[in-house]
């Protein structure tokens, strides 16, 4: 089977959503034209989706263009949703992403592609809304080559560009200027194609010139432009040709084991789990158990996409998506049957902010937590977070948007009136130094019959959070060096003023138990008391997030959005001023971002704009913001001995 993944990726409001209506129209998947504004697209099915005119969840749809099967996955384009892109990327084939002619490159459009080169993802781009007012098709290739760090060839010429009028053209591969173009670009990596090109240009005919297009495309070498309208559909036979000739597909083996990924789970009418299950290799059939991270489960029911639509089945095989029921223990990312490594890692930033959900009922609170925690099954980098002792509930977030959706969701899907506290941003600690701590055996203070030792230090800014083992592995039974390994994840949460300890190495220097009394307990609840010892010892500084900024305004208006800026303590990288207009670049607190968006319309007589992405973390200044913990503090170590006596987890 010849299966091609592909991603539709944009910044919110290019026509992303417009663009695969218009695919599947032309694939004759479907027999009318859906539209964002009236609400009856084929991949947005949820009704706040449909009421906002935006994509929410990633939905996905299969049809055939000639020979191949493209699985297509439509993404949410507004960077609140970021999470739902994120569960994507990693099955993906090739992308398109979609630019508009009249906003250009955008904050997200930046996010996405550096995403994309950093996986390997070959992609194409489509820039579209060529006809409306202020399209301009020209401008947009120079500015994916400035601003992107990619390569583009225009594949298409546009004229009466801005116009009901305008008109887009296919060029021909062997007629300039697309001859040129192609061969300066690809014989940057093709030096035979380069010396045939000065030389003999009579051998290069339109084959040799596809084949070398579709290699460098494949290997994210250059990056062909196609521009359209998918409102009328202007443009989009020639990308469609492309997605079925020029994009790198997958020949899979459905003889092969059983191997795959859930990327999405949702909910059924019932309440059941529906589990969204891409298969690299195998076959998979209906009552036929599963290999899970939390172990065996049953397959009891499968729809699989085919056809623009999706369909009971008995079974599905390598290169198809289905949504499969019966996969209680499920959660999204996990890696099914026998290649774990398919569970990959996160592409983005997590949220950045938080705030405080509260029942408007009292009696609605343990409902209200029941159901955040569905919610957040469906969407993993939304983290929630309850204190032990007040029994508050927060959940992070990448937006207010985002908070308006799960506030409409609580009420319309669960039937729950909840109100959200004002957003603070979400700090995170870093070590300073380096610390060990270690708990002995049959020793106090140490309750528990194990020995643990750690030690902690700080790794490279963005590179994560790791774990090592210092002793001997075949000391001790392998559950139990697991079970300080998970613990050590889920005690870094929060790190001495209650934050998210980032970029901090773990190596576990010291093992020992008592057989056969040890258990995997006693190491998991020892584990966060040593960690919290070497924590202490090395020290902690909190860091705040900074994103970037991209700010554009009418140079009349510099002087005072200089001003703002510097009140707002940015500081600003890169700046140039060209047809009246001031385009600055730089970082400024995530925190002070929503005051100067409100700010910036005011001071520029509402032409000026700013998009921003996160960028990275610095320690804060002054006095360390704490947070309140949940669950007992290791920090204080008779306060978590008692807490974990309070619990009853076994300390004697």
């Amino acid at each position: 089977m010849r299966t091609l993944n592909l991603g539709i990726l944009a910044h919110v409001d290019a026509g992303k959503t417009s663009l695969t209506e218009r695919l599947l129209f032309d694939a004759g998947v479907i027999d009318k034209l859906g539209s964002v504004d009236t609400g009856n697209t084929q991949t947005d099915t949820l009704e706040l989706e449909r009421q906002r005119g935006i994509t929410i969840r990633a939905a996905v749809v299969s049809f055939a263009i000639g020979d191949r099967v493209v699985n297509l996955i439509d993404t949410p384009g507004h960077p609140d949703f970021i999470a739902e892109v994120e569960r994507v990327l990693g099955l993906l084939d090739a992308a398109v992403v979609v630019v508009s002619a009249v906003e250009g490159v955008q904050a997200q459009t930046r996010v996405l592609v550096r995403a994309l080169r950093r996986l390997g993802v070959p992609f194409v781009f489509f820039v579209n809304k060529v006809d409306r007012l202020g399209a301009r098709y020209g401008e947009v290739i120079e500015a994916l080559a400035a601003q992107l760090a990619v390569r583009p060839i225009a594949m298409s010429s546009v004229t009466d560009a801005g116009s009901k009028l305008a008109q887009v053209e296919a060029l021909a591969p062997g007629d300039e200027p697309l001859f040129s173009a192609l061969c300066e670009a690809l014989g940057e990596s093709d030096q035979a194609l380069l010396d045939d090109y000065v030389l003999a240009p009579e051998r290069l005919t339109t084959e040799r010139l596809g084949r070398s297009l579709a290699d460098q495309v494949a290997r994210g070498l250059v990056h062909p432009v196609f521009a359209g309208a998918a409102m009328t559909g202007t443009g989009v036979p020639t990308l469609s040709s492309a997605i079925a000739t020029l994009l790198p597909e997958r020949r899979l083996d459905p003889d092969g084991p059983v191997a795959g990924k859930i990327f999405k789970i949702e909910r059924g009418w019932g309440g059941e789990k529906l589990a969204y299950l891409y298969l690299t290799s195998g076959t998979v059939q209906l009552r036929q158990y599963l290999d899970l991270p939390g172990g065996e489960e049953r397959v009891t029911a499968i729809h699989v996409f085919e056809a623009g639509r999706s369909h009971g089945a008995a079974s599905f095989c390598a290169g198809q998506i289905a949504r499969v029921s019966g996969l209680a223990g499920a959660r999204i990312g996990d890696a099914v049957g026998s290649n774990p490594a398919l569970g990959g890692r996160a592409y983005f930033a997590p949220p950045t902010l938080e705030t405080r959900v509260l029942a408007r009922r009292p009696s609605d609170s343990a409902a209200l937590w029941l159901a955040l925690n569905q919610m957040a099954e469906q969407d993993p980098l939304i983290n929630l977070r309850r204190t032990e002792e007040t029994n508050e509930v927060f959940v992070s977030l990448y937006g207010e948007v985002q908070k308006e959706v799960i506030q409409s969701t609580l009420l319309t899907d669960f039937g729950l009136d909840a109100g959200f506290e004002e957003s603070t941003v979400i700090l995170v600690e870093r070590p300073v130094g380096s610390g060990a701590g270690l708990q002995i055996l049959f020793k106090e203070p140490n309750p528990f019959l194990a020995t643990i030792g750690l030690r902690v230090e700080p790794r490279l800014a963005g590179s994560g959070n790791s774990f090592a083992l210092e002793v001997e592995v075949g000391q001790m039974p392998v559950a139990f060096y697991r079970a300080v390994e998970e613990t050590v994840f889920e005690t870094l949460k929060q790190g001495i003023f209650g934050w998210q300890v980032i970029d901090c190495h773990v190596a576990m220097t010291a093992a020992r138990h008592s057989s056969p009394a040890s258990t995997a307990a006693d190491f998991r609840q020892l584990t966060p008391w040593v960690l919290a010892a070497a924590l202490s010892a090395a020290q902690t500084a909190v860091c705040e997030p900074f994103d970037r900024f991209h700010l554009e305004a009418p140079v009349d208006s510099l002087s005072s959005v200089l001003t703002l800026l510097a009140k707002s303590a940015a500081a600003t990288s890169d700046s140039v001023i060209a047809d009246g207009v001031a385009r600055l670049e730089g970082t400024l607190a995530s925190q002070m971002v929503q005051s100067v968006q409100q700010q910036l319309p005011g001071l520029t007589s509402g032409a000026g704009t700013m998009e921003t992405a996160f960028d990275h973390y610095a320690p804060m200044a002054g006095q360390p913001r704490l947070r309140r913990r949940s669950g007992p503090d290791p920090f204080n170590p008779v306060e978590y001995l008692l807490g974990l006596r309070r619990s009853g987890e076994g300390i004697s």
